[in-house]
Order: structure tokens, then C-alpha cells, then sequence
């Protein structure tokens, strides 16, 4: 007979780190409710990871469908915290023995420029929910805002997500013009072939087209863009991980055919008729980190599309503590965020990278810690180390603590439509064109 659990931990979030968090809990002896704000807990993987991904995406949802349908995990989906339950109903009202903020980083980073906020879908885009109505935009049920995506367009960024944005606009782009020469190649094929390759085997010059192609902008030296991680300081280690980038970054321009330039960042954003018409930027100096307005640099970039691309932070939540753009987290590295009250943050809630390999490889190591040091001699989890501290005094679960629990947590799943059966779940809520 298989031993009772004695803790019951709330995941909130499905996707990378939300799943591998509670499977890790879950096969540590702990019983898990996941708290999914979406329909399906694919996160990053379906919203942010761009759709020619198709056989990565399918290995990471196969990946999360497993752990997500264990024993002793409970999906609730279409639940939000902050919105359908309170931050402090769920840590103080609960009686959980633990809560792990597996949210993800969803909300853009401001681009900070005068008056962008009232030009949000007026020309101006940001990264998150670019991506997201690219990945959408051909499903039958799809509802959101449709986006023109113009030649010319704009991107501030530097990161692999912005290049995943010029991808996007190159392949919208490059896709009409040759459907107008009555060429129809599926965007796949075009994302992995590449522009030149596709246009050539159609005996094409890709500059027949007429396109000038999209402007990707960094603020600071192109050396310096975050495509290839560093690893150690060490100034060979460096040199290795600039040419890493600057190699990168060529061979996807050579591919797609955009154009770039560094050391440059936006001052203005310029408008006509309610719409954005341009962008005033400027060349920086660069000292290190720091980029400096060289003044007298300026010019304005003509452009009906800017997309923003300069990052990813947590939505701010009633109840949590924020320190700057992020949560207030006491250790960083393991994501606490109040010991003693069993509150923790695994994948980019807390790296706000946005990464799903970084997202993983955080969720394993945050629930590993918890079940080594916080639930260690409760569960009996193999190789644990001696439980520290006051963590150590925190009791199992009484059998009716749990009952209640789970009668929450039923209440939870009925009131989002779920009887609690996880793959009837998604097999309900995917959209046929989906699969």
C-alpha cells in the first residue's frame, strides 16, 4: 500500500519549471495542486516559443503532459492568482505546507518612452503578445487584434528573443511579397530554408522583391548581445563567448536578412494621426554595461512598426513584494521568498530570463532543496540531508488537513469546468488545427 503523503505543496503555474517542480515534489512523497491561469500549462512553450518550433514544442508539451498527469499532482487550469484566488487566502488560509510561484515572466519590460503607453497597438508592439498572436493568429478560433507587420519595421532588443521577433517580421514579410509573385511556401519551410535558399530555388533574387528588410537595435556593442552566454570571467572565456554572438548573429542575418546596428537606443517615438510614424534614437558611447547618449546623434528611423524586445518581468500580484520590477526574493539563487512561511519562486519568475533550459534547470534545483531540506524527514526522500534549522520543526499534515485541501482544490477545478482528469482536460481544450 502506498505510504499517505504528508504535505501538500500549490505550484502556481504549468509550464517548465511549474511541471518539473511538481513531479520532483510529487515522487519526493508530497501530494501537488498546480494553478494554471491558462487553459493549457504550456507557458513559454506554446505563447512564447515561436511556432516553427513544431517538434520541439510537441517533445516540451509530450514532456509536461507526464509530469502534470502523475499521481499525487492536480491540475487546476483557468485560475489566476491575484484574480480568481488571493496570494494571501492561498499561503495563510490554506494550511499548505508549502507554495511555489511558478508564474513565469510575462509581463514586457516598459520600453520608458513619452506617451508609448497610448501607442500600444497603434504601431507600436511588444515582444509577449507579438509572439503571441504569431502563434495564434491561423487558429480558427482565434479572437485577438490582428497586426499588420510592415517592411521597415523596428525591433529594440539583443537578445535571442529579439531575433526570434525579427524572424518574425522577415518571415511575415518575405512570406506576402512572395505570395504576391504567386509563390506560396509555408512559413516552416521558409523559417528553415532560409530567405536567399527559398528565393533561389524559385529563381529569384531576394532584392527583386524590393524589401529593405526590419532594423534590429541594440544599445550596446554587438559583442555584447546576450545570444551566447559567458562562462567563466576569464578574459579567454569571454573572447570565446563574443565571437559566439557575433557568429550568430551573422548567420541569422545572412538567413533572414535584416539589418542591424548596435549602439543605438530610442529617444521619441514620433507620431501622425495617432499612429506611429518613426522612432528618434541616438548612438550611445559604451563604458562596460553602461550605455551613454552621444550627444548630436541623433536622427529618426521613418517606420510604421516598433516592437519592443528589451525583456520580461513577473506580473505584479496583490500581496507579493516587489523590489523594483521583480519579487522581493530573500535568496535568489534557491527562489525563497519566505522561508517560514514556505513560499518559493522557481524558473523566470525568478531568472526573468525566459529561458526554458535556465527555467528547468531552477525548478530542479529549488525542488530538490525543498525536498532535502524542508520536507526531508517527512517524506523520506533518499539522500536527504539533515533538516535545518526551524524548517525542520514544520509538522505533517494532519489526514483531515488534507481532506480539506483537496476539497478546495475540487472546488477549484469545477468551478474552471475540469472534473480532474488531466489528458481529458487538454484533449477538451485543444483546438483541432492544434493537435
Amino acid at each position: 500500500m502506498q505510504e499517505q503523503p504528508r504535505h501538500f505543496v500549490a505550484v502556481i503555474g504549468g509550464a517548465v519549471s511549474g511541471s518539473v517542480a511538481a513531479e520532483i515534489l510529487a515522487e519526493g512523497g508530497a501530494e501537488v495542486v498546480v494553478i494554471e491561469q491558462n487553459d493549457r500549462p504550456y507557458g513559454k512553450i506554446e505563447d512564447g516559443l515561436p511556432r516553427w518550433h513544431v517538434h520541439q514544442r510537441k517533445k516540451e508539451y509530450e514532456k509536461i503532459d507526464a509530469r502534470l498527469s502523475r499521481e499525487r499532482v492536480h491540475f487546476v487550469p483557468r485560475t489566476k492568482l491575484g484574480n480568481d484566488i488571493g496570494f494571501q487566502e492561498l499561503t495563510e488560509r490554506w494550511g499548505l505546507s508549502a507554495v511555489l510561484l511558478a508564474n513565469g515572466a510575462w509581463r514586457d519590460r516598459p520600453l520608458g518612452l513619452p506617451g508609448a503607453d497610448d501607442l500600444v497597438g497603434k504601431g507600436l508592439e511588444y515582444q509577449n503578445p507579438f509572439i503571441y498572436w504569431f502563434n495564434h493568429k491561423e487558429e480558427k478560433g482565434f479572437q485577438g487584434r490582428t497586426i499588420h507587420v510592415p517592411d521597415g519595421a523596428v525591433i529594440f532588443g539583443g537578445g535571442l528573443a529579439s531575433i526570434d521577433v525579427v524572424k518574425v517580421c522577415q518571415l511575415e514579410t518575405y512570406g506576402r511579397a512572395l505570395k504576391e509573385r504567386g509563390i506560396d511556401v509555408p512559413m516552416v519551410d521558409l523559417e528553415k530554408q532560409g530567405i536567399p535558399a527559398v528565393c533561389k530555388a524559385h529563381g529569384l533574387d531576394p532584392k527583386s522583391l524590393g524589401l529593405k528588410g526590419c532594423l534590429l537595435l541594440y544599445r550596446r556593442r554587438q559583442k555584447d548581445m546576450p545570444l551566447a552566454q559567458a562562462g567563466a570571467k576569464e578574459p579567454d572565456e569571454l573572447e570565446k563567448a563574443y565571437a559566439a554572438r557575433e557568429k550568430l548573429l551573422s548567420i541569422s542575418q545572412a538567413k533572414f536578412l535584416f539589418r542591424f546596428q548596435d549602439r543605438t537606443m530610442p529617444l521619441e517615438l514620433v507620431t501622425g494621426g495617432g499612429r506611429v510614424k518613426g522612432v528618434k534614437v541616438c548612438r550611445t558611447e559604451v563604458e562596460g554595461k553602461k550605455a551613454t547618449p552621444v550627444a548630436g546623434s541623433e536622427e529618426v528611423i521613418a517606420t510604421e512598426l516598433v516592437i519592443s524586445s528589451i525583456g520580461s518581468i513577473p506580473e505584479p500580484i496583490e500581496g507579493i513584494r516587489m523590489k523594483g520590477e521583480t519579487f522581493e526574493f530573500k535568496d535568489w539563487d534557491l527562489g525563497v521568498y519566505d522561508a517560514e512561511k514556505g513560499i518559493f519562486g522557481v524558473g523566470n519568475v525568478v531568472t526573468g530570463q525566459g529561458n526554458i533550459r535556465a527555467s528547468l534547470l531552477h525548478a530542479q534545483r529549488v525542488a530538490t532543496y525543498l525536498n532535502q531540506n524542508y520536507f526531508a524527514g517527512a517524506v523520506g526522500a533518499a539522500g536527504a540531508e539533515v533538516v535545518k534549522g526551524h524548517l525542520a520543526r514544520r509538522p505533517p499534515l494532519a489526514p483531515g488537513a488534507l481532506a480539506e485541501i483537496r476539497k478546495r482544490v475540487k472546488a477549484l477545478q469545477e468551478r474552471a469546468g475540469s472534473d480532474g482528469d488531466y489528458h481529458e482536460w487538454i484533449r477538451k481544450v485543444t483546438p483541432p488545427d492544434l493537435g
